[in-house]
């Protein structure tokens, strides 16, 4: 069978792939087994995946993959970030980034090619909107920096390119994967979901996954939130609070990391701080207070750092 009709590996659940093997004839726990070669070890050939019966090996060979992205560039800085510039099957670019942080290693994952959202202050936005990623894709940026760095990242921010929220039906899965036991084993409170605020969505998100949440606010106020976050136009505040608000009720450990991009002159007063504290009032909350990075054609500028 050819790789376009073959099922990707890479992309399936614990579930899925317990399902996918059962369908061929196998026991469910050699899904499992070949779950944990592919992300927990690495291994990407089947004939590598020695405790798999060999029937069912041949059989994989012949009508699946594990498909990944392919690393096109590296980018690393003097603070130890690094940038991976990655080519999807169809010719497409995203972006993957790590940043070490006091033992932590934080993998920024992105879920989308583009974004539709058009955050006036966002340079993805500036390109437009592409596609989804699939689970596969998704996944993969967290198998690839697995690799690249010699271990699983310790904490995984759905905030790279793209509005993962409005890839919900590919997010999830990839967040499973994420924590689960035979692939990364990472926390679900290390696992952050961040959004612009799609509040159907975070409803829904609620129900199936308690993740860490961040919120890209940037704004105390509707009227300016409208400017730069759009979607505020579609779920204002009234709506968003409340949803985040009730995202964490059921734990009262969990807070709300708030991102607030600083834009000098725009939204960095003393008057848009009272307001902030205002609107968060009773939320339990982290604010994340964010340099703007500049990008050509934007008019905005980063706050002084006072």
């Amino acid at each position: 069978m050819s790789d376009t009709l073959a099922t990707n590996l890479l992309g399936l659940t614990r579930a899925r792939i317990e399902a996918h093997v059962a369908g061929l004839g196998a026991k469910p726990f050699h899904g499992r087994n070949i779950l944990k070669w592919i992300h927990k070890h690495g291994v990407v050939d089947f004939d590598g995946m020695t405790d798999v019966p060999k029937r069912l090996r041949d059989q994989l060979a012949e009508q699946a993959v594990v498909e990944l992205p392919r690393i096109a560039l590296t980018q690393p800085a003097g603070d130890g970030t690094i940038k991976w510039v990655l080519e999807l099957a169809d010719g497409q670019h995203i972006e993957t980034v790590y940043i070490p942080d006091d033992g932590r290693s934080t993998i920024c994952v992105s879920s989308q090619v583009g974004c539709a959202l058009d955050c006036s202050f966002c340079s993805t936005a500036q390109q437009g909107f592409n596609r989804n990623l699939t689970v596969a894709e998704i996944i993969g940026q967290v198998w690839l920096a697995t690799r690249e760095l010699g271990h699983a990242p310790t904490n995984v921010v759905m905030m790279g390119m793209g509005e993962p929220l409005a890839n919900f039906d590919n997010v999830v899965p990839a967040m499973e994967l994420m924590q689960e036991d035979l692939a990364y084993m990472i926390s679900k409170s290390r696992v952050t979901i961040s959004t612009s605020g799609i509040v159907p969505a975070l409803r829904r998100l609620r129900e199936v996954s308690d993740v860490s949440l961040a919120v890209s606010l940037h704004a105390p106020d509707n009227e300016l939130r409208d400017v730069l976050v759009p979607i505020n136009r579609k779920y204002p505040l009234e709506e968003l609070i409340p949803a985040c608000r009730d995202f964490i009720r059921h734990d009262k450990r969990r807070k709300i990391t708030w991102e607030y991009v600083m834009l000098d002159g725009v939204n960095d007063s003393i008057g848009h701080a009272k307001a902030l504290i205002r609107l968060l009032q009773g939320v339990p909350s982290k604010v994340n207070l964010i340099p703007f990075n500049p990008f050509p054609g934007t008019d905005y500028q980063t706050s002084p750092a006072e």
